[in-house]
Formats: C-alpha cells, structure tokens, sequence
C-alpha cells in the first residue's frame, strides 16, 4: 500500500546562489542509481542502512528509504530538483532503523534541493541546509557473487557463482546441482556442457530445470545492471538473477 508522507515545514524553495557541479553535468544526476549514505536534518546526522537508494528519471524520483519503497514526481531544472509529495509503502521491518526512513521520507517529501556532484558522490542540500548525501551504486561483479534466479517456482533455491580464474560455473537449478566451463569475454559467455546430479523433484521444478539448463552448451549475452543479471540464450531463453 502507497500512503504519502508530509515534509516537515512545509515546502521550501531553495535560494538563488551559485551554480555547483550538478549544473555542469546535469546527466550524472539523472539516470543513476545512488545509494543513501546519510541524511542529516535539524542539526541531527543518521547513517542509511543497507538498501536505501534513490534514482531520479523521467519525471520520477523512485527508491527505498531501507526497508519501505517510495516514489514521488520530481523536476529537474539546472542544479535544481524539485519532489512532490512522496508516497511510500508501510511495512513494518526487523532490523531496520525506522527514525532513519522517517528522517529521510520528511527530508525529501516536497523539497526542492541544489545539488552538487563530486565523483561518484552526490549532496541534496534544501535550502535550510538539511543534506542528503549519495555515492553512485556500483554493480555487483559477474565473477564471484551467488546469483539468485527469480524463476517463482523455484522460490530462491536455484542460483549460479561464476569463478573467472577457474574458468567455470557452479550452483544449483533448484533441485540439481550444476557445474560446467565458462568463458566470459566481451559481454558474451561460452558455457560448456553441464554435469549434474539427478535427483527426481516436483513436476514444477523440474520444468524451471529444463529451461536453464537450455542455457548451457552454448554462447550467452550478459549484462549486469547493479544487482540484477540478465542471461539470454542464443535459441532466446532469458533469465533473470539477483545477487544474494
């Protein structure tokens, strides 16, 4: 469920003041997932748990505040921009420093914000000097990371590690195991033929095992965006994993 979230004071309009980083290189803002580090209001800084994101793209500003997903309508003018009333959902989750998200939802709830580029870091300043603070969020590695396939039925029990050095792919399909040879090069890889055990499983997963194993004894385009891989095969079989 989306509920909105009130800005604290009401919306406030930065002031006129000199152009920063952002206004030279507006496209660095826009079209970029940045993670939350901090935010600091009302002379109070808070640390971001890990999840809190933002992107800013086509009219919208989408993201988590660490546990709960929000989005809100979102201008950007220059080293301007600009939140409406930003909806957000409600849940309630262990773990998670819930002042935080409520800091965050208040800070950027109908805002308007000069922002400021240095690197792979980003500052929302409002015009009483509350901060936001982002770093770029880089993508997870290929090589190395438990990629969880989001096949339904398999319910997070099928997942591939790729081990650039060796040369290869291991995991499970959901009810086998698999390993095979893999060459990565140039956004393609060449996966060889599969060895798998051969345990009987549900009809359901044994059908989500037919299609990825469609994917081995030949050439794959990969692409990797921040925590989501994407396979697909040369007959047209596509999967999606997320890393663990």
């Amino acid at each position: 469920m989306l509920v909105p979230l009130m800005a604290a004071c009401g919306n406030e309009k930065a002031d006129g003041g000199s152009g920063s980083v952002g206004a030279e290189k507006p496209a660095t803002v826009t079209g970029v997932r940045w993670s939350v580090d901090s935010v600091t209001a009302g002379g109070r800084t808070h640390k971001a748990p890990t999840g809190a994101h933002v992107t800013i793209d086509k009219g919208r500003a989408e993201g988590s505040l660490g546990c709960n997903n929000f989005g809100a309508p979102a201008t950007v003018e220059g080293d301007r921009i600009r939140l409406g009333k930003t909806m957000s959902t409600e849940m309630a989750c262990e773990n998670k420093p819930m002042e935080f998200e409520q800091t965050l939802a208040r800070t950027l709830s109908g805002r308007e914000f000069e922002t400021r580029v240095d690197g792979d870091h980003l500052t929302l300043t409002t015009g009483r000097g509350d901060t936001v603070r982002l770093t770029k969020a880089k993508d997870a590695p290929l090589s190395g990371t438990k990629w969880t396939v989001t096949t339904p039925d398999t319910d997070g029990r099928a997942h591939l590690t790729f081990d650039a050095k060796k040369g290869t792919v291991s995991g499970s399909l959901g009810c086998n195991k698999v390993n095979a040879e893999a060459t990565v090069r140039d956004g393609d890889i060449t996966l060889g033929r599969p060895a798998t055990t051969r345990m009987m499983c549900e009809d359901s997963l044994m059908s989500d095992e037919k299609a990825l194993l469609r994917l081995f004894d030949g050439t794959l385009k990969y692409g990797v965006d921040h925590q989501t891989l994407t396979l697909t095969s040369e007959n047209g079989t596509r999967v999606r994993a997320v890393a663990a």
